[in-house]
């Protein structure tokens, strides 16, 4: 015999002052819903060369499961993506390619380095090897290690996120991002 259930009969009426509820009533900032909505649907493009990449591919898998973030659909065209995800060594002659799919991708955008020959040149300290993408392009989160664990990609991915949840919608009209943007070149 089961024991008796006991109901709260202590029950309270909440009152809600006038002009906090109702249709259509929304208790926030535009910039923050935005970002809140671009945060959770990132748009990533894959751009890997090397161990790296292997790496980022047990991340899409299902023990990692990026796809839990809201950045599951992958791009391989850049015109319909917002990140870019650069894993492995980029060589010199490959960082006007690295470039141009940069120049491509639509506005707002941001870059993920992962691994140290993406952030750094890693162990191909050679003339042939970029050291570090930030030479031709702006990054906005790095991911260290050689190769990062799929955690570590997570966690760049997450670090995006923050970043764009923040990000004002005027941003890209700021005097300092311009001046940033002039320094790589980029009108």
């Amino acid at each position: 015999m089961g024991r008796p259930v006991q109901y709260n009969t202590n029950e309270r009426q909440l009152t809600i002052p006038e002009g906090y509820s109702g249709e259509g009533f929304m208790a926030t900032k535009m910039d923050q819903l935005v970002g809140l909505g671009r945060s959770h649907s990132l748009w990533p493009l894959p751009f890997a060369t090397s161990c790296c990449g292997i790496e980022f591919m047990g991340t899409m898998g299902s023990n990692y499961d990026l796809g839990r973030f809201g950045a599951e659909r992958m791009g391989f065209t850049p015109r319909q993506c917002d990140v870019l995800l650069v894993a492995g060594t980029i060589s010199k002659k490959l960082a006007p390619v690295l470039r141009q799919v940069y120049l491509q991708m639509a506005e707002p955008r941001w870059v993920v380095a992962i691994g140290a020959c993406a952030s750094s040149g890693g162990i191909f300290d050679s003339y042939s090897v970029l050291q570090g993408i930030d030479q031709v392009i702006p990054v906005d989160v790095y991911v260290p290690g050689c190769p990062p664990r799929p955690e570590g990609i997570i966690e760049g991915i997450l670090r995006v996120q923050d970043l764009v949840r923040a990000e004002s919608t005027r941003r890209r009209n700021h005097p300092r991002y311009k001046e940033l943007m002039e320094s790589y070149g980029i009108e």
